[in-house]
């Protein structure tokens, strides 16, 4: 073969060679292109927080009323065949949570994901398996705090600021919706401030999102793209689909704090008292609308007297959210929490303005003093937790008009069991304005069911 020959073969072997690693690199070059443009934020968001979200399993005991109960429940011939008339009946039930402190094993989640639970288990992504004890509970914000067992540390989220969210941001649902564990759907931000109702009660000041958020998501986490958690799931709307929402990780944290060191949210209250608006009041007040919250009682050295609040005043709005009514009003100040700065809409003399003050606690020696005062009783923690014990019943006041007398002991307040003197406090707080509510109290071996009615 000619050397020319030779150097033409030679130089079209390297032509090749030289093509086929340029087409190599650029498949490597593509494959690495296309990876990194699938690693997108959302990703790793979640791979961020994804080993701090938990799956939760409960099991609640129920007890279950036999059908051959009542008259026959005693006869030995009834109960060889058909058993005792009550009997113990175990439910299970799904829900999330996300691990906020890894040291400390300290898992958040929605009170109604473990209320009434007998065995709480944990489940990692990872597949460890733990026990859970509750720290602490709280219905009002649907919040609840869980311990696990053992003290290795565990993967903890990142908190984020609920402050700055910004409509038609992108987020992340993590959750086990419907036992499906470790379940990721993303949306954006649909509204912020959001009250809604569900059948644990009204809550406001929510996050509003169109990720899917189904049951067994509620406790999980809402994330950012900066795999920070800004929300905690926690409920469906029941009349549409594609509507979630999520408790803002800023109040959350609050009640978390509260419930990790005292075991209960700190009561709080903005320091005054007052009644619904009527025509005639209105007219006195110069008012031309007879809704709203009418100001008649100023605490001294409370927000609402470092506000400038004075009776008179009507407040009309809480954070955006309306205030028609007396009822209104203690449903918004139920849901505050320490430190949480809340602005009121106030008008006076017809002229509207915006007041902004921070909820101070409310302490149980005020609240038994309110209670003294207003409803006309004072009580004291029984030896069984039954119910609290009358032990003062103010003359002609509303315990003495129903006919309350010391030795009495009240079960129920407003649908609420009062076990304890903290208990009847809380109830206290929760509805110190209402005019009428129910109570279920023992006298003996009786029990009766009545209505205290209040002035103002």
């Amino acid at each position: 073969m000619s050397q020319c020959s030779r150097s033409s073969t030679s130089g079209l072997l390297f032509w090749v060679c030289a093509s086929l690693v340029a087409v190599i690199a650029l498949f490597v070059q593509s494959s690495d292109v296309s990876g990194a443009q699938r690693r997108t934020p959302v990703v790793e968001a979640v791979e961020s927080v994804a080993p701090a979200v938990v799956n939760i399993l409960t099991t609640v005991v129920e007890r279950s009323v036999s059908p051959f109960g009542g008259v026959f429940s005693r006869d030995p011939f009834f109960q060889q065949f058909f058993g005792q008339p009550e009997r113990a009946v175990e439910r299970t039930s799904l829900g999330s949570g996300v691990i906020t402190d890894g040291a400390k094993r300290l898992v958040l989640t929605n009170a109604h994901v473990i209320e009434g639970a007998s065995v709480i288990r944990v489940r990692l992504l990872d597949g460890r398996e733990f026990e859970a004890s509750l720290v602490g509970s709280d219905p009002d914000f649907d919040l609840a705090v869980l311990s696990l067992a053992g003290e290795e540390a565990l993967p903890e989220a990142r908190m984020g600021d609920s402050t700055d969210l910004m409509i038609g941001e992108t987020i992340v649902a993590i959750g086990n919706p419907y036992g499906f564990g470790h379940s990721v759907t993303t949306g954006v931000i649909s509204a912020l401030n959001r009250t809604i109702q569900t059948r644990h009660g009204s809550y406001s000041n929510f996050i509003q999102t169109d990720a899917a958020i189904n049951p067994g998501n509620s406790g999980g986490p809402l994330v950012n793209v900066l795999g920070e958690v800004v929300g905690i799931n926690t409920a469906i709307h029941a009349e549409a689909e594609g509507i979630g929402f999520a408790i803002p990780i800023g109040k959350a944290r609050q009640v978390l704090d509260d419930l990790v060191h005292f075991g209960r949210v700190t009561p709080v209250w903005l320091g005054m008292g007052g009644q619904n608006l009527d025509q005639r009041t209105a007219l006195y007040f110069g008012l031309e609308s007879t809704k709203g919250f009418l100001v008649n009682e100023v605490h001294p050295k409370t927000p609402a007297a470092e506000a400038g609040i004075r009776p008179g005043d009507v407040v009309t709005a809480m954070d955006g959210n309306r205030i028609e009514d007396k009822d209104a009003y203690l449903d918004r100040l139920r849901h505050l929490v320490r430190q949480e700065e809340v602005g009121l809409r106030i008008v006076r003399r017809n002229e509207e303005k915006t007041v902004r003050l921070r909820p101070a606690p409310f302490p149980d020696e005020q609240a038994k003093n309110l209670a003294l005062k207003r409803w006309g009783v004072e009580v004291k923690s029984g030896s069984a937790e039954d119910g609290v014990v009358v032990v003062e019943v103010v003359p002609n006041g509303p315990a003495e008009g129903l006919g309350l007398r010391p030795g009495d002991v009240i079960r129920q307040v407003a649908g609420v069991k009062t076990a304890t003197e903290a208990d009847f406090l809380q109830a206290f707080r929760r509805t110190r304005l209402k005019s009428s509510l129910m109570l279920v109290v023992r006298r003996a071996q009786n029990l009766y069911h009545v209505r205290m009615r209040v002035d103002g």
